[in-house]
């Protein structure tokens, strides 16, 4: 179970995409990386690795090879480090007679019902005036602690709870943080609490970013500790797939790189997304920095592959009706490859193929995957990167339940097969 355990550190860390971002740097420090500022000359050396900081929640690294030839090979594995919660909007201080509770906004999709009555915590940055108003410092914080709650409704006063009532995102899911006493300040209790977390004036606070978190740790569970249960599965799974890959080297040939992205979750188009030019613009400047042309340097994103690791669908024992009559997959079946006509997977014929003799090859558990024909699944961010890279590419990942739950769950083993194809494929 290493490998559980090394995902469960990682989730404990993960409090937000900036804490996943240092978590994953961490990883990369200690296995020899060095970072390199993203706007700013590299000289980069073969036979060495490094990675990027893009904005505080998105990261890259890559390993050079010794070998690289007249175009170098580019093998490329990403994922992404956001999940859906809720956000603490500005001026966020709400109170009802003597309760203190959050304004806060939906990211992503959560299943709302998911978040009532769990004990819960905020995470994320800070950004305090610095030495100029173009130069503001940035502070990260965790809380650390259980602060908030969303409490239900008591069925006494809503008799069809049971039955499906619908969610207001603005009336229901407001968080729950303090009883107003004369210690507190009802018009600024939020940003005197995150003042004194950030170790800074609150006047000094020019603006932030705060994610609402489940503070819960994750648990094997199961008669045989056959499933983990914990939040942030989707896609710290992968996050922790993409590190344990790029760290097993280094390689001897070619450019072998990881994509950490954030905003997958609310569509990847933002600067720091899936669907910017991000990725494209660092794998130029590393070409160009081990001098190749831009010719050889298209010419290795023509004939590069990438990976595409995220969480798929497991099979649900109570909705079984749910998923395609033929192409399931449950918790422990192994690594998922992810197929549909849409091209919401980003995988076809020749490209599965290469992933299938990888497993075959290395003996990773693996099953094949499509959505009913007549029920929308969820898409990934490799059809999103293929269309602006333009490379070969594959959609895996782990089949797990209660995706887009404040806790998921999924095969406890399937980490492993997950963590065997991330290396196998930088290797093969």
């Amino acid at each position: 179970m290493n490998y559980i355990k090394q995902l469960d550190s990682l989730i404990a860390a993960s409090v937000s995409p900036y804490h996943c971002i240092m978590a994953a740097a961490d990883q990369l420090l200690a296995a020899g990386f060095e970072e390199l500022p993203l706007a700013a000359p590299w000289e980069l050396k073969q036979g060495h690795s490094y990675y990027i900081n893009a904005f505080d929640s998105t990261l890259m690294a890559f390993s050079v090879g010794k070998e690289l030839g007249e175009v170098p090979s580019l093998r490329l594995a990403a994922s992404h480090t956001d999940w859906p919660c809720l956000k603490v909007k500005p001026s966020p201080e709400v109170t009802a007679l003597q309760y203190g509770k959050l304004n806060v906004e939906v990211y992503g999709s959560p299943l709302f019902g998911t978040w009532f009555d769990r004990p819960l915590s905020m995470a994320g940055k800070v950004c305090v005036t610095g030495a100029s108003p173009m130069e503001p410092k940035t502070i990260f914080v965790d809380f650390s602690r259980p602060l908030l709650t969303v409490p239900n409704l008591a069925i006494h006063m809503n008799r069809d709870a049971n039955e499906g009532v619908a969610v207001n995102a603005q009336i229901d899911m407001l968080p729950l943080i303090a009883r107003i006493t004369d210690e507190l300040s009802r018009e600024d209790f939020f940003l005197e609490a995150l003042a004194k977390e950030a170790g800074v004036k609150k006047e000094d606070i020019l603006d932030y970013e705060i994610y609402i978190y489940n503070w819960e740790s994750g648990t094997l569970l199961g008669l045989q500790n056959e499933f983990y249960s914990a939040p942030r599965l989707d896609n710290l799974t992968s996050v922790q797939a993409c590190l344990s890959g790029i760290t097993a080297g280094p390689y001897q040939s070619g450019i072998h790189a990881i994509a950490l992205y954030d905003n997958e979750e609310i569509g990847s188009r933002t600067k720091q997304g899936a669907a910017s030019a991000l990725t494209e613009h660092i794998l130029e400047k590393v070409c160009l920095s081990l001098g190749y042309s831009r010719e050889a340097f298209l010419n290795a994103l023509l004939n590069g592959f990438l990976l595409s690791m995220d969480v798929a669908h497991a099979v649900h024992p109570n909705h079984m009706e749910k998923c395609d009559i033929k192409n399931q997959i449950i918790m422990g079946d192994g690594v998922a490859i992810k197929l549909a006509a849409s091209q919401a997977y980003a995988t076809d014929a020749s490209s599965t193929g290469i992933i299938e003799g990888i497993c075959r090859a290395e003996d990773i558990p693996y099953k094949k995957f499509s959505n009913r024909s007549d029920i929308k699944g969820g898409s990934t961010l490799g059809s999103i990167s293929t269309a602006l890279l333009t490379m070969k590419t594959v959609d895996v990942g782990v089949p797990i339940l209660a995706m887009h739950s404040a806790r998921e769950v999924m095969g406890a083993r399937d980490q492993e097969a997950l963590v065997k194809l991330a290396k196998a494929f930088f290797q093969a």
